[in-house]
């Protein structure tokens, strides 16, 4: 059996799109505008043959099309001029395949009148613009600013015979553009600037000053356009390394100066922003194939490491005007030191921010010199620098190279230093340092050698056990970082080492030389670090510097206290007795003031602290009566900061020792003899027969806090009631105290409150005589005419 085929069915829009689609193919197919007058057409001629019809949907046709008659309108008469003239001249590229023929138009006439004068100026237009035909329009990417787009294009020469570019099928064609939009912009902008000023005519100051600026507008624009480019995206647009680079090669004498001061900033927060926290280290794989991400990523690495190198080299070279040779007798100028100092900066800068990166120490080499420069703002640049490093370190290994070059300076220009040199030693984080630790390493080696012996003779059991607690402490270790404590400790151990070679050979070799006193300060602050077999050595050594050389007072305050720190440690057991030191301390004591010598008072009240509140129990009584008598005296002549100071030292020992109670009573007395505040020696000045009267002046102290210090030592510390200080000041130390309240800042604790409005009360009435009764008559007159009193007139008429 043979089925019969059913007919398939097609929608109504279905035959509407294929009918419409065959005309359309056809060229049959009208626009839905034209049906009506088709219709009517079709109408009127019925009954004629079918060429006729044709004929008749033609020129219908061709009215409707009208040649663009409609469009020709919409036009302005200067436009549709300017168009003409345009085409007829071939001024420009785009119009050049265009012809304008002036034939008859079908259907409208064209209206022929021209305007003169806008043709004229057309003309003189092209004329001056001739360089537009040899060039065309290429536009580039937008510039995105606060105000908006703004559209950018650039005119490049045409040839027919130009050479199409070569395509690169794995780069698309946006990523294309945006990569040679800067090097477009930066073509425009040279472009530009070619454009030179007429010289054959005089030119005035003003308008060399407006193309200056114009070109510096210029060049901000294009560093700008680079520098952000390689923020936004560093490693597509790695060729704005080399473009910046280049710029610092300014040679335009009126931009020299200022555009390399912009691109040296500019490069370097872009360096900082952009260098890896790593360091850089590439191998060479040949014959390796690589990722194509992993590719890429090695080839930016390579393009950073030399852009970074190539801007510390130029760096180098502008500071190399801050080191005149002898013999060289070229003039610099201000502008060249302070573009010296500024890339001086830009290096520091980028040691502190990457420490750890490649170059950093080419850069400690180049920058310790600067310590020692003749220019103080040099030297403070470069200090501040390694100040902020040193506290910022918290690996060890460049603060180790530091100092090991500032040792190396030191020793090289024989001690003949600037005190920044050394001063910059004093931010080490140095704390607890254990210089014995070879020795107990060596300790620690021989009980392991004893050890292995030991497990030679343990049985197969046993070894496997102590091999599986050895992994698992060392996983323990891995897991603590304890690999980097043990790093950091051995780094740290090093740097004391070096810095108390410093130190000693400076007191050996040049104890006259201007670097001894922060030598001491630096002595002072670490010698809690200091090996015990040198302890006696090197307290015989700061005695005789005190009597036989002529030291100043801030030296002899910090011998005094490198000492007290000595003994106060581990140099307690020490068979040391330093009633030398006290004798030097007690002279010392009343040349600090509140002049210029009072910021040498925190090394006083450290020094103090060790040597009367730690070794209280090895002093005898007439020494601690006269230190608390010579520290109220000063309390009396310091700021209010320092008072209190002295009075926090002197509340302590009057807490730590009753028998300091007989000053605070002037009827009583130990021993006998009178007191003698000059005599240098505390233990025969008599401090006991006098009193402490300085308590009952500071009572009536400026600062409120000095005055309550002062009530609340002379009524025997209460626990409560009147003079009780609060607990938050009992809790601070002297030395905390000093610093709470320090006025450097102009902060005056507690606030002044502001004083209250008083109304002047009015004063009542005064009678008096005159002896003259026409004046006392012709006062009374004046008086009862004006409201103030006779007495307040007189007072007024005075005061004018």
């Amino acid at each position: 059996m043979t089925m019969k085929k059913s007919k398939v069915r097609i929608s109504k829009v279905k035959q509407k799109n294929l009918k419409h689609t065959k005309l359309s193919k056809q060229g049959k197919l009208k626009n839905k505008r034209h049906k009506k007058k088709l219709a009517v057409l079709h109408k009127r001629n019925k009954g004629n043959n079918v060429q006729a019809k044709l004929n008749s949907a033609k020129e219908e046709e061709e009215e409707q099309s009208d040649h663009g008659e409609e469009l020709l309108q919409m036009v302005e008469k200067e436009d549709l001029d300017f168009l003409k003239n345009a085409v007829a001249s071939h001024s420009y590229s785009l119009l050049n395949h265009i012809r304008y023929s002036e034939g008859k138009q079908k259907g409208r006439k064209r209206k022929k009148e021209k305007d003169d004068e806008d043709i004229k100026v057309e003309k003189e237009y092209e004329d001056s613009a001739s360089w537009i035909e040899p060039k065309r329009t290429k536009h580039l990417l937008p510039i995105k600013t606060k105000d908006g787009l703004v559209h950018r294009s650039v005119s490049e020469e045409f040839s027919e015979n130009e050479a199409e570019p070569e395509e690169v099928p794995d780069k698309p064609m946006a990523e294309e553009e945006e990569v040679d939009s800067d090097a477009e912009l930066e073509q425009e902008l040279k472009a530009q600037e070619n454009d030179e000023i007429d010289t054959s005519q005089p030119v005035s100051t003003a308008e060399l000053l407006a193309a200056r600026e114009e070109a510096l507008c210029k060049r901000k624009l294009l560093i700008g356009v680079l520098a952000s480019g390689l923020l936004e995206d560093p490693q597509l647009k790695n060729k704005n390394f080399k473009r910046l680079l280049d710029l610092m090669n300014e040679q335009t004498p009126e931009l020299r100066i200022t555009v390399r001061k912009l691109v040296t900033m500019s490069l370097l927060e872009v360096f900082k922003d952009v260098i890896p926290s790593y360091q850089i280290k590439h191998q060479d794989n040949q014959g390796v194939k690589l990722k194509k991400e992993t590719l890429q990523l090695q080839n930016y690495e390579k393009t950073l490491l030399s852009s970074y190198r190539n801007y510390l080299q130029r760096l180098e070279k502008l500071v190399s005007v801050l080191n005149k040779k002898r013999g060289n007798s070229r003039v610099i100028s201000q502008q060249e030191i302070k573009l010296g100092e500024l890339a001086l900066r830009c290096m520091c800068d980028l040691l502190v921010t990457h420490s750890y990166f490649n170059f950093s120490q080419n850069l400690v080499q180049m920058l310790v010199p600067y310590l020692n420069h003749h220019i103080p703002s040099v030297r403070e640049t470069c200090a501040n620098a390694m100040k902020t490093l040193f506290k910022n370190d918290k690996k060890g290994e460049i603060s180790l190279e530091i100092v090991r070059r500032i040792n190396h300076l030191v020793k090289s220009r024989s001690h003949s230093v600037h005190p920044e040199v050394l001063e910059v030693l004093l931010s080490l984080r140095i704390k607890e340092v254990n210089l014995d630790k070879e020795k107990e390493d060596d300790l620690k080696q021989k009980k392991l050698m004893k050890h292995k012996q030991r497990l030679l003779t343990l049985s197969k059991k046993e070894r496997k056990r102590s091999k599986q607690l050895e992994a698992l402490e060392k996983e323990l270790l891995e897991t603590k970082a304890e690999e980097n404590k043990q790093a950091k400790q051995k780094y740290l151990t090093e740097i004391t080492k070096i810095i108390f070679t410093i130190y000693f050979r400076v007191l050996k070799k040049a104890p006259s030389s201007k670097i001894l006193s922060i030598t001491l300060e630096g002595l002072a602050r670490y010698a809690h670090c200091i090996n015990m077999e040198f302890y006696q050595d090197i307290v015989n050594v700061l005695n005789q510097l005190l009597e036989q050389e002529q030291l100043g007072h801030r030296e002899q305050l910090h011998c005094i206290q490198t000492v007290f720190t000595l003994l106060s440690g581990q140099g307690d057991f020490l068979n040391i007795d330093p009633f030398r030191f006290y004798k030097h301390l007690y002279c010392n004591l009343l040349i600090v003031n509140a002049g210029v010598n009072h910021r040498d008072l925190p090394v006083v009240l450290k020094t103090l602290n060790l040597a009367l509140i730690h070794r209280r129990k090895r002093l005898t009584q007439q020494r601690i009566f006269a230190f608390t008598k010579r520290l109220a005296t000063m309390a009396i002549q310091l700021l209010h900061n320092g008072s209190l100071g002295c009075l926090a030292i002197i509340r302590t020992i009057i807490q730590l020792n009753r028998s300091v109670d007989i000053l605070l009573d002037p009827d009583s007395s130990v021993g006998q003899g009178v007191y003698f505040p000059e005599l240098e020696d505390p233990e025969y000045c008599n401090a006991s027969n006098s009193a402490l009267w300085e308590l009952v002046a500071l009572q009536h102290h400026y600062h409120p806090t000095v005055s309550k210090f002062a009530r609340n030592i002379l009524l025997g510390v209460p626990a409560s009631g009147e003079g009780c200080l609060p607990p938050e000041l009992t809790k601070l130390s002297a030395e905390e105290l000093y610093k709470e309240f320090d006025p450097s800042e102009m902060v005056f604790r507690p606030t002044i409150p502001i004083p209250k409005k008083v109304e002047a009360k009015s004063r009542p009435p005064k009678s008096f005589r005159l002896k003259n009764e026409s004046f006392a008559d012709y006062v009374k007159e004046i008086s009862e005419k004006h409201t103030e009193g006779p007495l307040d007139f007189f007072e007024n008429m005075s005061a004018t």
